[in-house]
C-alpha cells in the first residue's frame, strides 16, 4: 500500500489536544478523511475516523449517544455510567469507521502523516501559506432564512379611513414569489359588521350602518 498523498488541516489552539485533521489518498485511488493528530503522553499519535456510540431509550426506543445524561426525545434521566468498558476501565464511547487490521499497516500510516503533519506546520509559517484540505466549508456560518427575504411596506388601501390613517401591509419576496400580509383591522373599520352603542344589546346589521330605525327585519338578537 502506498499512501499518495496527505493533506492537513492546522488547529489554531496550540494548548489543545487535538493538533490537526488529515486525510490520506491510498495508491492515488482511495480517500480517508478524517484522520485526526492527537498530542499523547509520548508525542503524537494519529487516530482514525470514528463515530459516537449509541443506545436507544428504554421508554421511547429514540438513540442518544452513551455520554447523553437525558434523552433527546423524551427527556427521561439515563444511567451516566451505562458504557461498555475496556481491560483498563475505559468507557468505550468511539467507534472507528475505518481502521487497519494489523500493526505493520497502522505504524505506517502514523509515520507517513506525523512527518507531513511536521512539514506542514513549517510551511504554515511562510508567507502566503494556503492549507489544502478539503473541509466542504465546515467552518462557514449557515444564512438565516429571515436574510433572503426582501420586505417593503407599501399602502394597500390608498382611501384613508374616518380615523385619517390607511390599511398598511407587507409585501415579502422569498425566491420568485410575493406574499403580502395586511394588517388586521381596527374596531372602527369593522362598525358595519357588528354595532355595539351604550347600553343596547350587540346586533347583527347585515352591513347596515344603523338599525335603530328598522323595524327588526334581517337582524338577530345576541
Amino acid at each position: 500500500m502506498d499512501i499518495t498523498e496527505v493533506r492537513i488541516k492546522l488547529m489554531d489552539d496550540p494548548h489543545d489536544r487535538l493538533q490537526a485533521f488529515c486525510s490520506i489518498t491510498l495508491d492515488g485511488m482511495f480517500v480517508i478523511r478524517d484522520l485526526k493528530i492527537i498530542q499523547g503522553a509520548k508525542g503524537s499519535f494519529v487516530a482514525m475516523p470514528s463515530r459516537k456510540l449509541t443506545d436507544r431509550c428504554p421508554r421511547c426506543y429514540s438513540k442518544n449517544h452513551l455520554r447523553a445524561q437525558f434523552c433527546n426525545q423524551c427527556g427521561v434521566k439515563l444511567d451516566e455510567d451505562r458504557a461498555t468498558k475496556d481491560t483498563d476501565g475505559r468507557a468505550k464511547l468511539y467507534a472507528d469507521i475505518a481502521h487497519p487490521i494489523n500493526s505493520a499497516c497502522r505504524e505506517h500510516i502514523q509515520t507517513v502523516v506525523i512527518e507531513n503533519y511536521e512539514s506542514e506546520k513549517i510551511r504554515a509559517q511562510e508567507p502566503g501559506y494556503i492549507c489544502t484540505y478539503d473541509d466542504f466549508d465546515e467552518e462557514q456560518f449557515a444564512t438565516l432564512a429571515d436574510e433572503m427575504l426582501e420586505t417593503a411596506t407599501v399602502n394597500a388601501n390608498p382611501h384613508q379611513n374616518q380615523n385619517g390613517a390607511g390599511h398598511s401591509s407587507t409585501v415579502v419576496k422569498s425566491e420568485d414569489r410575493y406574499h403580502r400580509i395586511d394588517r388586521a383591522q381596527s374596531h372602527a373599520s369593522q362598525a358595519n359588521h357588528i354595532q355595539t352603542s351604550g347600553n343596547h344589546t350587540p346586533r347583527v346589521t347585515a352591513n347596515r350602518q344603523d338599525a335603530s330605525g328598522d323595524e327588526g327585519f334581517g337582524m338577530g338578537v345576541l
